[in-house]
């Protein structure tokens, strides 16, 4: 599994001009699901991320996790972040879960996030071509990789 974590003062997230998801102050997290994740791989990455200080605190230091900022989360399926184009031009998706169970590793990992307490969950449109209007803060980006393919 592997998660782009980007920090955010707030995303819109809308399909077809019509408006999905929104949440403020927190966590955009766009989530590549690998065909060998499992559940396992889901508390980890929702773990790890829940509790990553990420946000700061006194003397200007990363001392404060979602929790601590009252932060929400918005949760988006991305099989993009699963691409290998290391020979060629072209990005190959093999190493992509199968679209069904990806998508329930991705709920399960939206509905670990709220099972850890998260103030505020919400996700995207699973398949669908999406927009996100997005405010980036810093921009802080940290990427999660669960990789069991030995690449």
């Amino acid at each position: 599994m592997r998660a782009l974590v980007q920090k955010i003062h707030r995303c819109t997230l809308s399909v077809d001009d019509q408006i999905v998801s929104k949440v403020g102050y927190g966590l955009l997290v766009t989530v590549g699901v690998n065909r060998f994740d499992t559940m396992e791989d889901v508390k980890y990455v929702a773990h790890k991320i829940a509790n990553m200080r990420m946000f700061k605190g006194g003397n200007d230091k990363l001392t404060k996790n979602l929790y601590d900022v009252n932060g929400e989360i918005l949760v988006v399926s991305n099989f993009t972040l699963q691409a290998e184009i290391r020979s060629g031009t072209r990005p190959n998706f093999s190493h992509a879960m199968e679209p069904e169970k990806a998508n329930e590793l991705y709920l399960a990992l939206a509905q670990e996030f709220r099972n850890l307490g998260v103030k505020n969950v919400e996700i995207g449109s699973f398949r669908h071509h999406m927009h996100l209007d997005t405010i980036l803060d810093g921009p802080f980006n940290i990427i999660i990789d669960t990789n069991k393919t030995g690449e």
